[in-house]
């Protein structure tokens, strides 16, 4: 079943159109990846699912509701969440309180202490860096604390936005394997990430955007084994 459902979106900026007509779609507990080169559309979808940006045309449905014109601080209580590009956590903010500002429902206080007990324990050196002002965490612990956020509302759909960009490639095998997690649990995910292998891997399916355009689909490991993918972003 599709959880999300993009049809012929086209987005403008000013005179410029950025996405030309795009559809695709992500069925309830895959992991879903874009990829393309820097300046392809990857952001700029994104900010179209989450109403961040306005759609020239088209359609986005999101379990079952069209959310094409939805307010963006609405979709959290829909059940969509993100973890946007460039981390965007509250840097003179504890990590604790970064925490607290992703959960959603303010009134059930033993939840939050689940979801909370949760996150501490995929990501423990949260707990340890608990009271830490959130700036002065490394890029890795960063990142980490970003996706802690947004799973705090218990997201049905989790949208990450180049969430390696920057880091070592420890960190990069630890965020990765922290989404496949994520995803194993019961959360449908919608990855845009440059660092194509990584995310064909771990990918059910795949798209390549390239000038606004999808060009190309499949299974993950299709990409991985396509020649004209290879040649363009797998360095093969």
């Amino acid at each position: 079943m599709a959880l999300l459902e993009v049809k012929n979106l086209e987005v403008n900026y000013g005179l410029i159109k950025a996405i030309k007509g795009v559809s695709f779609e992500v069925n309830e507990g895959e992991i879903v990846a874009l990829i393309g080169a820097n300046g392809a559309g990857k952001t700029t979808i994104m900010h179209a699912i989450n109403c961040i940006l306005d759609k020239m045309s088209g359609k986005v449905f999101f379990d079952g509701k069209d959310i094409t014109h939805a307010r963006a601080h609405s979709l959290v209580g829909m059940g969509m969440s993100q973890v946007p590009e460039g981390r965007r956590i509250f840097q003179e903010l504890t990590v604790f309180e970064n925490l607290q500002l992703g959960y959603y429902s303010k009134k059930d206080k033993k939840k939050f202490e689940e979801k909370l007990n949760e996150m501490y324990s995929n990501f423990p050196i949260l707990k340890e860096r608990s009271k830490q002002i959130a700036g002065t965490l490394s890029g890795g612990e960063q990142q980490m604390l970003a996706m802690s956020r947004a799973l705090m509302s218990s997201p049905k759909l989790l949208l990450l936005d180049e969430p390696s960009m920057g880091l070592s490639p420890l960190y990069v095998n630890t965020i990765f394997d922290m989404i496949k997690k994520v995803n194993e649990m019961g959360t449908t995910v919608l990855l845009v990430e440059q660092n194509a292998k990584k995310a064909l891997s771990i990918a059910d399916k795949a798209y390549v955007l390239e000038i606004g355009k999808m060009t190309k689909s499949g299974t993950g490991s299709e990409l991985l084994n396509d020649d004209s993918v290879k040649k363009a972003y797998l360095g093969g």
